[in-house]
């Protein structure tokens, strides 16, 4: 069977992405449901606390937020406990988004370590600049760079994306990455291709291929996304297939997903998404999809404007996969909003224990002033060993 690592890495991420995302990302989904505190235009300061079982460490992240004019700066610092009961500076992440004109938008993003002295060290820039061209066209080009031996900067990968409307039904995107080459510079190591079509009032057709060099220089399809999004009103459903290629080279369905969307009269919503494969643990490869995993999600909003998420995953057990699907992990967020101007979160994570019940992993409690202006400096950063682009500043 022939090897395709660059897609094995894009296939394994979403797995390691979830597992991440459950806590944090249900914060983010309630105040896109509710009030949205981190809109451009205003200011504020969080500060998340996590609480695990006594054999971890626990960490601490403060967030600030700042918009002025034409310019936005996201801050956040995440400290883990270090010895003798302190916190430590463990990362430092900074991005910073203007707007250049009203066709132009420039986006930094910096990730600062700690080298083994302790000081503060670049290890990461992602830089981002985004065109609309008359006529509805948006360019698009994303460097990361990341230090060398030298401490000066070295892009590592580059990604270029193309998105024009075909026709009033058809939209596509076409994106090419660039990474290192053995032989020096930067080479073409993916391309996609990405096409939304409407096909109704509340219906669109999507398809997205990937292609991956091939040996003899050439590209080869290493995998294919495609399928149906419906919605009206309050209700909507979306089919996907996941085709790449078999054995024998032809393409072969390997993964089908369902998900769907629901809001009640009160204001309830409710969603689930639940993934069908054909290489389940335990279980013979006969071609067949079997149901694989679902994931639930609940969202509620009270009178007194506080917003809770329940976001369960169940899954099949690899030792028993003729049983029937079980909870491995859970995730539960509670915001309250405060009469000063704050709001206050709860975030706990359970997972699924040796014993077979779900225990705590963390609770992370999450404090937010919206009301403040937080003052930041958006100035270049003079760290060591790594030397900060010169370009940076500009932006």
């Amino acid at each position: 069977m022939k090897s395709y690592p660059q897609l094995a890495l894009l296939s394994f991420l979403p797995t390691v992405l979830m597992v991440v995302w459950l806590a944090p990302q249900c914060a983010l989904a309630q105040t896109q449901n509710g009030s949205d505190t981190s809109a451009s235009d205003s200011n504020w300061m969080a500060t998340t606390r996590e609480q695990l079982p006594s054999s971890l460490n626990p960490s601490r992240t403060s967030e600030t937020h700042t918009a002025s004019g034409a310019r936005t700066v996201d801050n956040q610092s995440i400290e883990t406990m270090g010895m003798y009961g302190r916190y430590a500076p463990y990362l430092d992440l900074q991005k910073e988004t203007v707007k250049v004109d009203a066709n132009t938008v420039r986006t930094v993003e910096r990730a600062f370590g700690r080298d083994s002295e302790g000081r503060k060290s670049l290890v990461q820039v992602t830089e981002e600049e985004k065109r609309t061209l008359p006529g509805g066209e948006v360019k698009l080009v994303r460097t990361t760079s990341n230090p060398d031996a030298n401490g000066g900067l070295q892009v590592v990968q580059r990604e270029v994306q193309d998105t024009k409307q075909i026709n009033l039904n058809v939209q596509e995107t076409k994106s090419t990455v660039f990474t290192a080459s053995t032989n020096g510079g930067l080479a073409a190591s993916m391309q996609t291709t990405e096409r939304d079509t409407k096909t109704g009032d509340h219906t669109v057709e999507f398809r997205k291929a990937t292609l991956l060099p091939d040996l003899n220089g050439g590209w080869q399809t290493g995998e294919i996304r495609e399928g149906t999004i419906k919605g009206g009103g309050k209700d909507s459903t979306k089919e996907e297939r996941v085709l790449r290629p078999g054995a024998d080279g032809n393409l072969t369905v390997v993964e089908r997903t369902v998900s769907k969307e629901s809001e009640n009269a009160a204001g309830q919503k409710r969603g689930t998404v639940e993934t069908y494969s054909n290489n389940l643990p335990g279980t013979p490869v006969d071609g067949s999809l079997r149901l694989n995993q679902r994931v639930t999600t609940v969202h509620r909003k009270g009178e007194d404007g506080t917003q809770s998420t329940t976001k369960q995953v169940e899954q099949r057990n690899p030792a028993q996969p003729s049983d029937s699907l079980q909870v491995t992990r859970e995730a539960i967020d509670i915001v309250r909003p405060g009469l000063d101007g704050t709001t206050r979160q709860t975030q706990t994570l359970r997972s699924l224990d040796s014993s077979g019940d779900l225990g705590v992993v963390s609770v992370d409690t999450r404090k937010q002033d919206n009301a403040p202006a937080v003052q930041v400096n958006i100035a270049p950063v003079n760290v060591a060993p790594a030397k900060t682009p010169q370009a940076a500043a500009s932006h």
